[in-house]
């Protein structure tokens, strides 16, 4: 019998690493995502790449250009983890990082 894993435990178990601050759990990263300061945002995505896993997931990885209000255009890039739990494609980890460069 394949023992199978309960949706909430993979999203209590989730990660999200965001400019190289780690937060793990739901609650953690919807308080984070929640606290972000600017009010719109829009995404240009300029590549994607995605390779199945062998453990019957996907990960993703993208680059673009985001305009958060009204900021200058910032690239940036993102790559997560997909499963399957359920019939459904739960996000169990998401690193993003904004493609700042400081060569001074």
């Amino acid at each position: 019998m394949k023992k199978t894993s309960s949706p909430v435990m993979e999203i209590d178990a989730s990660c999200l690493t965001w400019e190289g601050q780690q937060f793990q759990g739901k609650a953690a990263i919807v308080e984070k995502l929640s606290s972000l300061p600017f009010q719109k945002i829009a995404h240009s995505i300029t590549a994607q790449d995605h390779q199945p896993t062998p453990d019957s997931c996907i990960l993703s990885m993208v680059v673009g250009q985001l305009k958060a209000d009204d900021d200058p255009i910032m690239g940036f890039h993102q790559m997560f983890l997909l499963k399957n739990i359920n019939d459904a494609w739960v996000c169990t980890n998401d690193m993003f990082r904004l493609a700042l460069h400081n060569f001074g």
